[in-house]
């Protein structure tokens, strides 16, 4: 008798990295419109105080939040490399430091605003735009240290063939470093 040969495998979905890139598109035009709005009020302040003078910035905790986005970046980069070498200490490890590099970031941004001391409703638009882009930015990354956490939960817990979930946490974090680029550059460099 005669036998067909055997399918071909179906081609992996990585349904998981397409909706990751999928919610970073949609946070970077979340973002992108926010800084937009940032720039149109200043420029609309014209000659008129658009941050209230007696705010000052402590640019040593939003250099620490800029720098610690991109070692997260060579971190989860370490993540990636040793999943796919099958190396369970070092993602575990990668994992871990890429979270407490998360946690540092949101403790800099809330010394940040421990610091200002602004209220949310002020003369101008500056306040309520300080604490929208820098509030949107804090909970993009506590989603990125949860993603980090589901996907050390996966890898450590046995799914090691599955490294998806990584890959996508390594474009999420790349997203964050991009985006905080832009958010540090805009509102803390530029103010």
């Amino acid at each position: 008798m005669l036998a067909l040969p055997p399918a071909p495998a179906p081609a992996p979905r990585r349904q998981v990295l397409v909706g990751t890139a999928l919610f970073c598109g949609a946070a970077a035009m979340l973002v992108g419109a926010m800084t937009a709005l940032w720039f149109r009020f200043r420029d609309n302040a014209g000659t008129t105080v658009w941050k209230p003078k007696k705010v000052i910035i402590p640019e040593v905790a939003t250099n620490t939040m800029w720098i610690t986005a991109f070692l997260a970046c060579v971190m989860i980069q370490w993540v990636v490399y040793s999943a796919k070498r099958g190396d369970r200490q070092h993602t575990a490890v990668g994992l871990g430091i890429v979270m407490i590099l998360g946690l540092a970031h949101l403790n800099s941004q809330a010394y940040v605003w421990k610091k200002v001391a602004l209220p949310v409703k002020g003369d101008t638009a500056y306040n309520s735009m300080f604490y929208a882009i820098t509030g949107t930015l804090f909970v993009l990354v506590v989603v990125g240290i949860v993603y980090a956490l589901v996907g050390a939960f996966r890898y450590i817990g046995g799914r090691t063939k599955d490294r998806e979930t990584l890959s996508g946490l390594a474009l999420y974090w790349y997203f964050l470093a991009a985006l905080n680029t832009a958010v540090w550059f805009t509102v803390y460099v530029t103010k």
